[in-house]
This record gives structure tokens, sequence and C-alpha cells, in this order.
């Protein structure tokens, strides 16, 4: 059920999953590498295929999704970290505003995979 797209809602939960994974490590590692180039928007922050390509695609996902928000928890606790400056390589963000940009982010795609597995009528099952 992972790769299947409810009538009428654009995405599949694996797609949700792979956009909030591509679009939170595009973010942590802009608001902590200068050398950082972003994907190509927006074919690059979005999978080809409406299913995971492998049956550990997607654990390995979720695995680097929690992974890249315990990067970025920790990038806001190191108190070498100055939430309220500007990022040098930036046009005005802060590491602040990145953060809240994440959470934000990631609440709304996670609500989106809630409506497609109740949509998909799919609680607990793969």
């Amino acid at each position: 059920m992972r790769g299947v797209k409810p009538d009428k809602l654009p995405y599949s939960a694996w797609q949700l999953l792979e956009h909030l994974r591509i679009a939170q490590w595009d973010i942590l590692e802009f608001s902590r590498d200068a050398k950082h180039k972003s994907p190509e928007w927006p074919g690059g922050y979005w999978p080809r295929s409406e299913a995971p390509p492998t049956k550990d695609a997607w654990d390995k996902s979720v695995k680097q999704f929690h992974a890249d928000l315990k990067q970025m928890e920790k990038l806001v606790k190191d108190p070498k970290t100055d939430l309220y400056a500007k990022i040098p390589h930036g046009d005005g963000q802060t590491v602040l505003r990145e953060a809240l940009l994440v959470a934000d982010h990631n609440a709304y795609h996670i609500a989106e995979i809630v409506m497609v597995r109740r949509l998909l009528g799919c609680w607990g099952v793969d």
C-alpha cells in the first residue's frame, strides 16, 4: 500500500516520505555546508516512482529521515550555533528559520501521509 495513490490525491505514501527525506536533508545540508548544492526544483525533491523500488527502500528512507532530523536537532542544540545569525552563504536565512521550516514542512507532509493511510484504510498494514 506504500506505493498506492488514493483516488484524486497526487501522491502515494512513498512519494511523500521520500519528499520529506529529501527536503529535510537539503535544508540540513544548506544550514551547515556552504558547498551544498540543492536538488533541482521541483523534480529533484520527489521520487519518480509511486512505489518504493525495493522492500528495503522504505525502511532505509525512514532511517535516513530520522538520522537527518537528529542532526538538525544537534545543530540547534549546539551552544556554538547562533540561531539568529544569518547563514553566510544564504540570502537572509538563519538556523532558527531553517529549523522551523523543517518542523513546518514535516508536519504538513506527515499529516498527508496520515490522510493517505486513512483513505486507503491501511492502518497497521504494510
